[in-house]
């Protein structure tokens, strides 16, 4: 419990922090924030698409109907 705790406690002082802040500098934030988030998405996608990629040149990949993959989970 006492790590939930620091972090609550961190994370409220982080927002009394921003709170601090002029309006401007907290949608300057809110915008960095935003935009590190994107590019955070963005690198996981890539990652994930380099995975599938990977699986598909070494032939893990299998094609086919929901009917197929249905039938495949049942076996």
């Amino acid at each position: 419990m006492g790590a939930t705790m620091t972090a609550t406690s961190k994370f409220q002082e982080l927002i009394d922090s921003i709170e601090e802040l002029s309006l401007d500098e907290q949608e300057l934030l809110l915008e960095i924030i935003h935009k590190r988030i994107i590019d955070q998405k963005r690198s996981k996608l890539e990652e994930r698409i380099a995975e599938a990629r990977e699986s598909y040149r070494k032939g893990e990949v299998r094609r086919g109907t929901v009917a197929d993959l249905m039938k495949v989970l049942d076996e």
